[in-house]
């Protein structure tokens, strides 16, 4: 039997994404909790580039980057496909997992983490964001249609974790009145049985986040 190993955090969104991948194949795994503040000669020599999470082992050979991987569970295990059979439809699902990554995430992260300016900028552009996304999302329970797709799970920290740290922060800002559709669909991916068994504790998450937030507001 293929050995595979997953070098992870438990409660990072990007180990999420390819521990739902692979449970989605039926694929065995291990899962190797690395400390990101003291990363190991493994994840280092697995990934020298980066040096970051998530990475695969394979038989011994690493593939790194979560969405990447992702397409490498996808073409070589057996089980429901991820990307769409349809060469358009597969391409659309690559552009908007490529759009979350790249625009949303880090603008979002600077939104709810960040500081000051930055901060203020960053959610000016959250807003211009979430109206492109609630405008995809409309007449859709999902990105790629009724079925949870590729692109969901590119969006899987704005689905769960984003709205997590909104809490621990003690600010609201994404409402269903304010984004309809994009709120249904989150409502959508948190209620989707093939991703609820899988997702961390939101308990954890809470406490993790709003002890965050208590050491920032802190006097130093």
């Amino acid at each position: 039997m293929a050995e595979i190993k997953l070098l992870g955090v438990s409660l990072s969104p990007f180990t999420h994404r390819v521990e739902w991948a692979l449970k989605t194949k039926g694929v065995e795994y291990e899962l190797i909790v690395e400390d990101t503040k003291n990363k190991s000669p493994l994840l280092l020599e697995s990934n020298p580039i980066h040096k970051k999470i998530p990475v695969l082992i394979h038989n011994g050979k690493p593939i790194c980057e979560s969405m990447v991987i992702i397409e490498y569970i996808d073409e070589t295990f057996e089980g429901p496909s991820i990307l769409p059979k349809d060469p358009y439809e597969r391409a659309i699902a690559r552009f908007w997992a490529k759009f979350l990554d790249d625009k949303c995430l880090p603008t979002m992260g600077k939104a709810l983490l960040g500081e000051g300016e930055e901060q203020e900028k960053a959610k000016e552009e959250c807003v211009e964001l979430l109206k492109i996304l609630d405008n995809e999302l409309k007449h859709k329970k999902f990105f790629g249609g009724d079925q949870i797709g590729f692109a969901d799970i590119a969006a899987n920290a704005l689905a769960f974790w984003m709205g997590i740290i909104e809490e621990a922060s003690g600010v609201i800002w994404v409402t269903s009145e304010k984004f309809p559709n994009y709120c249904a669909w989150r409502e959508n991916y948190n209620n989707c049985s093939q991703v609820k068994e899988y997702l961390p504790s939101r308990d954890e998450l809470f406490t993790h986040f709003q002890s965050r937030f208590h050491s920032a507001a802190a006097p130093k």
